[in-house]
C-alpha cells in the first residue's frame, strides 16, 4: 500500500514538473550596442509561437519547453539562437551584420532582401556610395550597378542627370525613372525654369534633385524589371529609384552627435592647346588672311577657367529612447565650378521622427526636408549662335587681345566683357514632408495611411547689361534680361492593408491600395529690354519690379501682357491677353516708374491628376520556391476619355536552389529567377494633349525692344484615343555566392518591347491641323545582358577589401516603323536647326544621319558624296552598347 501510494505521488510529482514546463514563460530584453532594440523578433525555433520587442526592447513568451530554442532576430543584425534550459529570463545583445545591411531592399510599400526577391533589385547603402564632391544623389551610385547608365549633363555644379536602366524607350517622354523618396513619388519634370535666350542662347534647368542632402540618404535601391516596378504602373516603365533617408532607430539613449566638413579642390583636367600671339599672327599670314594685333599676349583659355575649393559641411542629431527615434541634420554646402561664375550653394534641413503607440500596435513617422540651394549658371549654352558662349568665345578669341574687359573687337565676344556683364542665378526653396499612420488590426493584417505634400518655388533671373559687346537678342547698348518662376505642388494619399500569415510550411504576405496623386505646375516667364540700370544685382530687382506694378494694373484673370514705349512702329502702353471668358486683347495706357522699356510677360497653370489602384501577392514555399504577382490600375487625367485607366500586371518566380540538399556547402547562394510584366510611362507629354485648346502664341521683346500683340493658335487637338506608353519586358536572372558569399555575383538576361511610343507628329496636308500628339504605332526593342561580380579580398573584424566588376551589353532598335522622322538638331555656321539624326525602322534611337564628307575643293569648300542634300545613316548612334565599370573600396 506505501509502495502503491509513493508510486501515485511519483506520477503526480512528474505530471505537475512536465506542466510547469510545458507552461514555462520566458522574458526579457534584446538590445544593440546603443541600448534597446525596439521591434526585434522574438521566436520559438520550429514553431510560430513568436512576439517582437515593446518600446524598451522588453519581450515575453508564454507556453515555453524547458528544451526549446529561442531565435532573437532583427533586419541589419546577427541573428542569435540560445537554447531556454530552464532560464525564465534571456537578455540578448544583437551585433549589425554588414552583409545582411547591404542585402535590405526597399521596394514598393515594402521591403525584402537581395537574396528573397524575385525581380532583378538592386541596394546601394551609404557605406557603398561614391566619395568626394557629390552635388546630387544620383552621383553617389554612378557605376555600381549593372545595367544603370547615368551621365551627368556637364561638369557644372547642379547640372541635369540622365539615368537609364536597361536602356533608352521613349522617343519625345522623359527617359528617366522613377524617383520616390521616403515613400513620396517625386513629379518627374523640372523643379526650375530653363534660361531664356537674353543673348547668349538658352540653358537647361537645374538638377530637381540637388534639394537632398547626400549625407541624409541612408539607402538607394534600383528597381529594374517589371516585376519589381509594376507596383508603380503608368510610371515605371524606365524603371524605379527608391531613395531612404537615414533614421535616429541607431542612436543612443542620451542622444548622439555627428559632425562632418569636407574640403575639396577642383582644377580643369583638360585644355586645348590654343595658338599664342605670334603663332597665330604666323597661321594668318600663311592662309593669306588678316587679323587685328593689339600687340598683347592673352591666354583667353586660362582666363575663364580656374582652379577653386569647395565645401560640405554636415551637423546631425539622433537620439532612440525606445518608444521612438529621433534624427536632425543640418546641410551647408558650397561647390565652386572650374568655369568662371559657375557655383551651387545648398543649405538643407532636415527632421525623421517615429513613435509607437497602444503596445506597438500604432506606429507613426514623420520625414520632412527643408531646403534652399542657390545656382549660378556660366553664359554657357548649345544655341548661342556664331559668335558663341563663353567658352566658344574664348577658344575662338584673338591672342593679340589685351586681357581688358572693356577692349571691343568689333565684331566678336570679349570674353572677359561677357563675363563681367553677365548674371544668372537660379533660387529654389523646396519642402518635402510626409507623415505616415500604420497600425496593427490584428498580428497578421496591418493598415497604413501616408500623406505626403512636396512643392518648390524657383526663381531664375539672368540678366545682360547695356555695356555687353556684340551679342545678340539686342543686349548691347540696351540691356536685356528674362525672370522665369515655376511653382511646382504634389500632394499625395495613400491607404495599404497588408497580410501576412505563416503556415508549416509557407509563407504569405498580401498587399492592396489606394493611391491619389495631383501635381500642380504654374509660374511665369518674363522678358525685359532697355534697362535704366547696369548694375547685375539692380537688373533683376527692376525687371520684376516693373512686372508687378503692370500686374497691379491688370483686372481680373489672364494669360499674358507686354509693355513697350519709345518704339518706332510698335504700339506704347500696356496689353492683355485674356482666355477667359472668350479670347480678348485690352489695351491700357502708359505708366512711369519702370526700369525698362519694354516687357513681355506669359503665364500658365496647370493641374494633373493620378488614381490608383494596386495589388500584390508574395507566397514562399520551403523558404525555396518563391512566387510574386502584382497589378496595378492607373487613371490618369493626362489621357482622353477612352484610355483613362490602364491595368499593368507583372508576375515573378524565384527558385533558391542552394536550399536544396543536393547542393554543397561551397555554394552560399544560388537562385534563378524568373519574371514577366507590363508597364507604362505618361511623362514628358505635358498637359492636356487629347482635348482640343487654344492659347495665345508665345511672344517675345525683339531685339529692337518691340513687342507684337500675339495672336490665339491651337496648342492641342482632339485625341481621345491617346494613351501612355506600355512596355512589356521579360527577365530571366541568375543570382550566385560562393565561400558563404566571399564571391558573389548575377547575371540578367532581359528583353523590353515599347509600344504605342507618345509624339507630336506632322499631319499630312492638307489638314485643318499642323501637328497632333498621338501613339505611333511602332515598337522600341531594348534587349541585353547585365553581368556583375564581386569579391572580397580582405575580411577582418575592422576592416575588409572588395574589388568589383559589372558590364552590360544593350541592343536598341526601332522595329514596326512605316515612317521615318527627323531628329537631333545641330548648330554651327550654316547649319543652325540642321537635322542631324533619324528614327527608322532597323536603326537605334538617335542614330546619326549625316552627309558624307570626302574632301575640299579646289576652293577650300567642303565637299560631301552625292551633294550636299545626300544623307545616310553612319553607322553610329548616341546609345552606348556596352559599358563596363571596375570598381573596388575598403571599409575601415
Amino acid at each position: 500500500m506505501k509502495i502503491t501510494l509513493l508510486r501515485s505521488f511519483l506520477l503526480l510529482g512528474a505530471f505537475l514538473c512536465f506542466g510547469l514546463a510545458k507552461a514555462q514563460t520566458v522574458s526579457g530584453t534584446v538590445s544593440d550596442a546603443n541600448g534597446p532594440l525596439p521591434g526585434a523578433s522574438v521566436l520559438v525555433k520550429g514553431t510560430t509561437n513568436g512576439t517582437q520587442t515593446d518600446f524598451d526592447g522588453n519581450y515575453t513568451l508564454n507556453d515555453i519547453g524547458d528544451a526549446a530554442t529561442l531565435v532573437f532576430s532583427y533586419i541589419g543584425y546577427k541573428t542569435q539562437e540560445i537554447a531556454v534550459n530552464g532560464q525564465s529570463t534571456i537578455n540578448v545583445t544583437l551585433e549589425e551584420d554588414a552583409q545582411a545591411l547591404d542585402e535590405v531592399v526597399i521596394i514598393g510599400y515594402g521591403q525584402t532582401t537581395v537574396k528573397d526577391a524575385t525581380g532583378s533589385v538592386a541596394a546601394v547603402t551609404s557605406e557603398d556610395f561614391n566619395k568626394g564632391v557629390i552635388s546630387s544623389p544620383e552621383q553617389l551610385i554612378q557605376g555600381k550597378t549593372a545595367g544603370v547608365q547615368i551621365a551627368q549633363g556637364s561638369g557644372e555644379p547642379g547640372s541635369g542627370v540622365a539615368i537609364r536602366i536597361r536602356g533608352t524607350s521613349s522617343v519625345r517622354s522623359n527617359n528617366n525613372p522613377l524617383f520616390v523618396v521616403d515613400g513620396v513619388p517625386l513629379p518627374s519634370g523640372d523643379t526650375s525654369s530653363e534660361g531664356t535666350n537674353i543673348g547668349v542662347g538658352s540653358s537647361s534647368a537645374r538638377n530637381p534633385l540637388s534639394f537632398l542632402n547626400p549625407n541624409d540618404i541612408e539607402s538607394m535601391s534600383i528597381l529594374k524589371d517589371a516585376s519589381a516596378t509594376a507596383i508603380y504602373g503608368s510610371r515605371g516603365a524606365n524603371g524605379v529609384v527608391i531613395i531612404t533617408t537615414k533614421s535616429g532607430k541607431t542612436g543612443a539613449s542620451g542622444g548622439t552627435w555627428e559632425y562632418s566638413s569636407d574640403l575639396s579642390y577642383s582644377t580643369p583636367a583638360n585644355s586645348y592647346d590654343l595658338l599664342n600671339a605670334s603663332e597665330f599672327l604666323s597661321a594668318v599670314d600663311a592662309f593669306g588672311g588678316t587679323a587685328i594685333n593689339a600687340g598683347a599676349d592673352t591666354d583667353w583659355q586660362n582666363l575663364v577657367t580656374r582652379s577653386t575649393a569647395s565645401t560640405n559641411n554636415n551637423l546631425a542629431y539622433s537620439q532612440n529612447y525606445g518608444s521612438g527615434n529621433v534624427r536632425a541634420t543640418f546641410n551647408y554646402g558650397k561647390q565652386f565650378g572650374v568655369i568662371e561664375k559657375s557655383s551651387q550653394e545648398r543649405i538643407t534641413g532636415r527632421l525623421n521622427a517615429s513613435q509607437r503607440l497602444l503596445d506597438d500596435k500604432l506606429r507613426l513617422n514623420l520625414q520632412g526636408t527643408l531646403s534652399r540651394v542657390n545656382d549660378e549658371a556660366p553664359p554657357l549654352s548649345g544655341s548661342a549662335g556664331s559668335t558663341g558662349d563663353l567658352l566658344g568665345a574664348a577658344y575662338a578669341a584673338n591672342p593679340t587681345w589685351p586681357a581688358n574687359s572693356q577692349f571691343n573687337p568689333g565684331d566678336r565676344i570679349n570674353p572677359l566683357n561677357l563675363l563681367e556683364n553677365w548674371q544668372s542665378m537660379t533660387y529654389t526653396d523646396r519642402i518635402l514632408v510626409n507623415f505616415s499612420a500604420e497600425y496593427d488590426i490584428t498580428s497578421e493584417l496591418t493598415g497604413k495611411i501616408t500623406v505626403g505634400y512636396d512643392k518648390s518655388d524657383s526663381k531664375r533671373e539672368a540678366s545682360l547689361t547695356a555695356e555687353s559687346f556684340n551679342v545678340a537678342r539686342g543686349a548691347g547698348n540696351n540691356g536685356r534680361g528674362a525672370l522665369n518662376d515655376l511653382i511646382n505642388e504634389n500632394r499625395l494619399l495613400e491607404a495599404t492593408l497588408n497580410y501576412t500569415k505563416e503556415f508549416d510550411n509557407s509563407n504569405l504576405d498580401a498587399l492592396v491600395g489606394f493611391s491619389y496623386q495631383d501635381f500642380n505646375t504654374r509660374g511665369r516667364n518674363i522678358e525685359g529690354w532697355g534697362y535704366s540700370s547696369p548694375d547685375l544685382n539692380q537688373m533683376p530687382r527692376d525687371l520684376s519690379s516693373s512686372a508687378n506694378t503692370l500686374e497691379s494694373m491688370i483686372p481680373g484673370e489672364y494669360q499674358q501682357y507686354g509693355y513697350s514705349f519709345d518704339v518706332p512702329g510698335n504700339p506704347a502702353g500696356l496689353f492683355v491677353n485674356r482666355l477667359f471668358p472668350t479670347p480678348e486683347t485690352e489695351f491700357f495706357g502708359e505708366t512711369t516708374g519702370l526700369g525698362v522699356r519694354a516687357l513681355f510677360a506669359d503665364t500658365f497653370d496647370y493641374t494633373d491628376e493620378l488614381q490608383s489602384f494596386f495589388g500584390r501577392v508574395n507566397y514562399t514555399i520551403a523558404n525555396k520556391y518563391l512566387f510574386t504577382a502584382t497589378v496595378r490600375a492607373d487613371g490618369s487625367s493626362r489621357f482622353g476619355e477612352n484610355n483613362k485607366y490602364g491595368i499593368f500586371p507583372s508576375a515573378a518566380f524565384a527558385w533558391k536552389i542552394n536550399e536544396e540538399d543536393f547542393i554543397g556547402d561551397a555554394v552560399s547562394t544560388l537562385k534563378l529567377r524568373l519574371s514577366y510584366g507590363i508597364t507604362g510611362n505618361q511623362d514628358g507629354i505635358g498637359y492636356g494633349r487629347f482635348v482640343r485648346r487654344e492659347r495665345y502664341s508665345g511672344g517675345s521683346v525683339g531685339d529692337g525692344g518691340a513687342v507684337n500683340v500675339p495672336g490665339t493658335s491651337t496648342v492641342d487637338f482632339a485625341n481621345p484615343d491617346l494613351k501612355w506608353e506600355e512596355t512589356t519586358q521579360y527577365g530571366v536572372g541568375i543570382d550566385f555566392g560562393f565561400a558563404n558569399d566571399r564571391l558573389n555575383g548575377s547575371v540578367d538576361v532581359y528583353r523590353k518591347e515599347t509600344r504605342d511610343l507618345l509624339l507630336s507628329v506632322e499631319a499630312a496636308q492638307p489638314s485643318p491641323q499642323p501637328f497632333f500628339f498621338q501613339n505611333l504605332d511602332a515598337m522600341v526593342l531594348n534587349q541585353g545582358v547585365e553581368f556583375s561580380l564581386n569579391y572580397d579580398i580582405l575580411q577582418g573584424e575592422d576592416f575588409f577589401w572588395t574589388a568589383g566588376f559589372n558590364m552590360a551589353y544593350n541592343k536598341n532598335e526601332i522595329q514596326d516603323f512605316e515612317g521615318a522622322i527627323p531628329a537631333g538638331t545641330i548648330r554651327g555656321a550654316g547649319l543652325t536647326n540642321a537635322f542631324a539624326q533619324r528614327l527608322q525602322t532597323g536603326q537605334p534611337l538617335y542614330s546619326f544621319y549625316l552627309r558624307e564628307f570626302t574632301g575640299f575643293d579646289e576652293n577650300g569648300n567642303p565637299v560631301h558624296e552625292g551633294g550636299t542634300d545626300n544623307q545616310k545613316f553612319v553607322g553610329k548612334s548616341a546609345l552606348p552598347d556596352i559599358y563596363w565599370r571596375f570598381l573596388y573600396f575598403c571599409k575601415l
